[in-house]
This record gives structure tokens, sequence and C-alpha cells, in this order.
């Protein structure tokens, strides 16, 4: 029975989802340092809000751990890096806070520009100072979206039914799309800043976001303009935000996220004027906390249960639709990476992948971190598969490159993978899936075969001339090796040939010495795959 391990507060309907699913429930909240360590080890899944830490120190021996679920949308408390290396899966819940995020963002929004918080003190101090509190009107005003994801997006429907004009910018957003939202998009933030009197932000927190609104960016931005940040801390760099609310350039700043959080006693961000600012409540509401437990609970069983992965921030997903679909390509991909790699002379330097006809309308990410998985598994300790794979071919100098072709050839799908080495050789191999479930390999470099792809496989290249097939059976069969099946490969009769042997063992040293001995045998591989429809662990 897999085990998931609640890092932090879970209860109600996401409890019910765990124990209907059949996991053991670890339930221990607030665990720190050696026995978090412990207990993650322990566990085969782990969810956690934003209150527990997942350090690649953490994560240095994570025993049977496979997957890590954030109730919520950032995981910026999970070293994603250092899971992806360990082959772990982190997977997040984009849609439970969705609409309590874009709420809280018009709910600062409209503090602002109406001073709510402070005349409110005011009138809790005895005071009546309705002059000291005049507020700005939204309907007609300009905002400025950075971020057009599902958050993003909320915002904007609810700025328009509050009669504001909009622009946005995301790179990942067409304007005509952004059209259709009524948003008019810009080329780049340079070009939105000057004219909005809104800005808020709506993106992840990454390499590229980090301090994205600095200086420079505030004070392109018109004189009393105002700031909304509910997306993470340190997208906006807080002490160049400060100084411009204490020069009065910025009218005002509306945040919910902050780089250190709490934030620090000496953040000038806190004593800076003209502010409203909230501990982190985006997704703060009764409905969005349910909503993201839930959502987390449903991602684990699913992973756990089925391989079904949904919402992953390091890996390709895949739905319960196209799993099943699918499955036998990420079969047919893994099998071509361990051939490949067993057949390759000298160090792999490069792998070129081709997926063709309706192979083309896969999850090609998912193949392509198959093969990988397959190229690297056998020569890596601890393994490697769909989740890491990628990355640590290319930590290791291996380059993969992809593309497609929908047009259908002599078959109706067909994986061909080109394998480099630095020895300036060169495999291709080709696959194939034959109805629903056999996995065939019908290329290998210039010669057409069809051959098994499961189990020993015992390859030759050779002059094809007659009774070498003869010779090579009489010695397998002097050593009491089966040979369950034999395809040939060639080009013309008496030419340069290939061929695939499928043995029910492997063979002894001595018969691959009295094999090579043939003065008409060039190269020979012995290939360990595994038995028919046997699936990696890594995928359910």
């Amino acid at each position: 029975m897999p085990k998931v391990l609640l890092c932090d507060k879970l209860e109600g309907q996401g409890l019910e989802i765990l124990k209907s699913g059949g996991l053991e429930i670890d339930n221990r909240p607030g665990l720190k340092g050696d026995e978090l360590q412990a207990a993650l080890r322990n566990a085969d899944g782990a969810i956690l809000r934003s209150g527990t830490k997942i350090t690649a120190e953490l994560l240095e021996n994570p025993g049977k751990l496979r997957a890590i679920v954030r109730a919520g949308v950032g995981v910026d408390n999970i070293d994603v890096a250092a899971a992806t290396r360990k082959g772990i899966v982190v997977m997040n819940t984009p849609g439970g806070n969705t609409v309590s995020a874009a709420e809280q963002t018009i709910a600062l929004l409209m503090s602002l520009v109406r001073p709510i918080p402070a005349a409110h003190a005011s009138m809790k101090a005895g005071k009546w100072e309705r002059n000291k509190f005049v507020g700005t009107q939204l309907a007609g005003k300009l905002i400025g979206i950075i971020g057009l994801g599902r958050i993003g997006r909320e915002v904007a429907k609810r700025c328009q039914g509050l009669d504001m004009k909009i622009v946005g910018y995301d790179p990942f957003l067409s304007s005509d799309r952004a059209k259709e939202l009524g948003i008019t998009a810009v080329a780049n933030i340079d070009q939105m800043l000057p004219m909005v009197q809104f800005l808020t932000i709506h993106t992840p927190l990454n390499d590229e976001t980090k301090s994205l609104i600095g200086a420079r960016e505030l004070a392109l931005l018109p004189k009393g303009a105002r700031v909304l940040n509910v997306a993470r801390g340190g997208i906006i760099d807080e002490r160049a935000l400060s100084e411009a609310l204490q020069s009065g350039h910025i009218a005002g700043a509306g945040l919910d996220v902050f780089t250190e959080e709490p934030p620090p006693a000496d953040n000038p961000i806190l004593s800076a004027p003209n502010t409203v600012l909230t501990p982190h409540l985006g997704a703060s509401t009764v409905e969005a906390q349910e909503a993201v437990g839930v959502e987390a609970s449903q991602l684990l069983v699913d992973f756990l249960n089925k391989g079904i992965v949904q919402f992953a921030v390091n890996m390709a997903a895949v739905n319960r639709a196209e799993l099943e679909e699918i499955r036998q390509y990420v079969d047919l991909a893994r099998r071509l990476g361990l051939l490949q790699a067993q057949m390759a002379n000298g160090a792999i330097q490069k792998a070129e992948l081709v997926f063709k006809g309706d192979l083309a309308r896969k999850n090609t990410k998912l193949l392509t971190a198959a093969f990988a998985a397959g190229l690297l598994e056998s020569y890596l300790e601890g393994g490697a598969n769909i989740v890491n794979a990628v990355l640590l071919a290319s930590e290791r100098g291996i380059e993969i490159v992809e593309s497609s072709n929908p047009s259908k050839g002599d078959f109706a799908n067909l994986l061909q993978t080109t394998v480099h080495t630095s020895e300036g050789k060169s495999n291709m191999a080709s696959g194939t899936l034959f109805g629903n479930q056999y996995l065939r390999l019908v290329q290998w470099n210039e010669w057409r075969l069809e051959a098994f792809l499961d189990g020993i496989l015992f390859a030759f290249t050779h002059r094809d001339v007659p009774g070498l097939i003869g010779f090579v059976g009489s010695i397998f069969g002097n050593n009491n090796v089966n040979i369950a099946s034999m395809i040939l490969g060639r080009m013309t009769p008496g030419g340069e040939a290939v061929a695939f042997l499928n043995l029910d063992s492997t063979p002894p040293e001595a018969a691959l010495k009295a094999v090579k001995a043939h003065e008409k045998i060039q190269t020979m591989n012995v290939i360990k795959l595994p038995p028919a429809g046997q699936m990696p662990a890594w995928f359910g």
C-alpha cells in the first residue's frame, strides 16, 4: 500500500480522497529537520502547503519518495531541481486558488483607490476625517497585467466588470487570444509601463522574473501610478518600490507577498507610505484551502495508483485520456533507448529523435523523456526515469534533439532514433507499434527488418553467405542456448546484412567467442531488454 506524508494541515474531503484511494496516511504536519527527512524517505508521496520547505538536503537520500504535491500554485518552497535529479515528480494545483487570488487582487486594488484601511483605523481612533480620505474612481482607468495565466485572466475579467481598460503582457498568449479576452496585448513590458495607471503582476518566481520590476521599471511608470503584487515576493524589488513610494513617484502599493515571509522588521516596505499590506492571504479562503487540498489529494492518488501525471512542473504531463493510448509508445521509446545504449560504439554525445505519422501527434516530450531514461538507466546509480532523464543527459553533455513529421510513410506510426558517439560512429534504430501491443524494431541503420523488442537479443552484422546462420545456431545449440526467433535484414543477396536473434538465455562467453571467430561476422552485441509487456516501474 503506497504511503503519503502530509507535511502540512489537510482535512475534510482531501483526507477522504486519500483514504478511498487506498493510500496509507502519515499525518504529521510540522515536522522539521531529521524527522522530516526520515518521514519523506519512508513515503511514496508527500503533500505540503506553504508551511513546509523541501530542500536539496532533505532529498539527498530520498528513499522511496516518488512524488511531491504542492497544495497551491507556487513551488518556490520546493527545490525542484534537486527533486528532478532524484527522479521525483513535483506537481502543483493551479486551479484551486485561482478565484481567491484574483479576488484578493481586486480587494487590494479597491483598498488603494478608496483608502478603506486608513479610514477604518481613523474611525477606530474616534476621528471623523472625511476630507482626508478622498478616493479615486476605477472606471475608465487603464490597468496593466503582467502574466495572463489563470489568475491574470480572472483579474482581467473582474477589472472589466469595474469598467476598466486593460493591457496585458504574456509571452505565451497570442494577441488574437488576448483580444478575445478583451485585453490589448503589448509586445513587451517596457511598452506597457508608461501607459498604465495601475500595474498588477501574476507570474511565477524564477530566474527570469526575479526583480522583474525594479527601479528602472518603476521609473517608467507614470507619476501617481499604483502597483499590486499577489503573485510571489521577489518579483518586485521591495527596496526600489519603497524608495519610489517615499519620493511620491508611485502613489500606492498593495502587496500580499514578500521576498522574505514574514518580512523582517527592517524591511523598508513596512514603513513606506500609502501601502496596503496583507500576510499572504491570496489563497486564504475556506473554499480555496479545501479546493487545493482536494486537488492535491486526487493528483497523488492518480499518480501512485495509475501512473497519471498532471500539473507537473518538472516533466511532461500525461492525463487520464491519453494514458492508456500512450503507454505502449512510452514502452517503445524506452526500449529503443535501452537498445541504443547497449549497441553504441563510444561515449554517446547526441541523440536525434524523429516522431512520424500518428506518433507526431502524441505527447512527444514524454516519449523523449522515456527514450532518454532507457538510454541512461543502465549506467547511472539509482537509475534514470522520465522525470530526471533529460536533465541527467544534459548534465552529461548528451544533446537530445527531437522533431516531428505527421506524414505517414511505410508505417502508421514510427519513432526513428539516431545516436552519435565520440568515436564518430552513429546508429539508427526505428521502432513501431503493430496493433495495440506489438513493439517491433523495423530498421537498424540501412537494414529493414521486423525484430522483437523484448528479452535477450543477439545482434550481429555479417556478410550474407550460405551456412553462416546454421553455424551460429549450432554453436548456441551446443551451449544449450535456445533461439526463440531470428530476423534477418539485408540489402542484396551475398551483401552486408544484420541479424537479430531472440534467445531464451544469455549465451556464455565461450559461445560468443566461437561465434566471433567466424571470418564473415563483423560486429556482435548481446542486448538485454525487459520481457514483453513489462512496463518500467517509474511509469506505474
